[in-house]
């Protein structure tokens, strides 16, 4: 086929333990699919699933997962832009090995592929906008690495998961825990009604939504940059400061074992939203 450009690369995540990749067809997220987070949102009720989707380039994800066990190489997030309210939620990722429509809930796990955890980011800013105005959410939900995303476990490896823990940290302190058997909608159930809606297909991700505690990422305060070096200093004009976020999963009901994180743990180092006073970042 003769291409007036050059295709793109396909977005891709990595797989645990491989030096292969999963590319990526499309991005779905249910949104509010736990009940805590719903009632901090507004919402009460098993209400039918709600699909947005984010573009599958925006997916921000390790280079290799060779060795996701031990200590890898954090991943970079940049701060974007039109926002003062950039916030974090954790999710767990489901990825579909085949695709179909119609797909009955007893048969949908043998569309899936493998599991990893990822974290949803959103200008909470421009999607309360969006909210008052009745318009899609594209802008808040869909921009440039608005995805950061752990290794791939394969399914057969990832026991568990329909009652897996899932607990977000920021440099060591919790934000977000819950469980997926807190879910209102199950992965079966997600992966069945999203058939009827699209034809679903090989390389699908699912964002299956966030439990309570979702949060800015701001400082009130000059901190420690991640990964060591000092901060600014106290009193000083601040530089956007970035965080670790670690992101994990516990199988076996939420009995945690220190190697069986499905290894999605994946460290994100992501930013801090600038203090007042902070220069402009500067265009390249």
């Amino acid at each position: 086929m003769d291409f007036v450009l050059p295709p793109a690369a396909p977005a891709s995540l990595p797989i645990v333990g491989s030096t292969q990749r999963f590319a990526i067809h499309r991005i779905y997220c249910v949104a509010r699919n736990y009940a805590d987070h719903a009632q901090e949102m507004g919402d009460t009720g098993r209400e039918p699933p709600f699909f947005f989707l984010k573009p599958a380039d925006v997916a921000l994800s390790a280079v290799s997962a060779t060795d996701t066990t031990t200590e890898t190489k954090p991943l970079a997030m940049p701060y974007p832009s039109l926002t003062q309210d950039l916030h974090h939620e954790v999710e767990l990722v489901v990825a579909l090995g085949q695709g179909g429509s119609h797909i009955a809930v007893e048969d949908a796990f043998k569309h899936v592929w493998g599991y990893a955890v990822g974290l949803d980011m959103t200008r909470r800013d421009l999607q309360a906008q969006m909210k008052q105005k009745g318009r899609p959410w594209c802008i808040a939900k869909g921009f440039d690495a608005s995805a950061p995303m752990g290794a791939l476990t394969p399914a057969a490896q990832a026991t568990g998961m329909d009652a897996a823990a899932i607990s977000l940290q920021v440099n060591g302190q919790l934000r977000q825990s819950g469980n997926t058997a807190a879910m209102i909608w199950s992965v079966a159930e997600i992966i069945a009604t999203l058939s009827q809606a699209w034809q679903s297909q090989a390389g699908d991700i699912i964002m299956t939504g966030t439990p309570a505690g979702v949060g800015e990422c701001a400082s009130g305060r000059p901190a420690a940059r991640a990964g060591g070096g000092a901060g600014p200093a106290a009193g000083a004009d601040c530089c956007p400061v970035l965080t670790a976020f670690t992101v994990f999963t516990h199988s076996r009901l939420g009995r945690p074992r220190s190697h069986e994180l499905l290894p999605l743990a994946h460290p994100v180092l992501l930013p801090m939203r600038p203090c007042r006073g902070a220069p402009p970042a500067r265009r390249r």
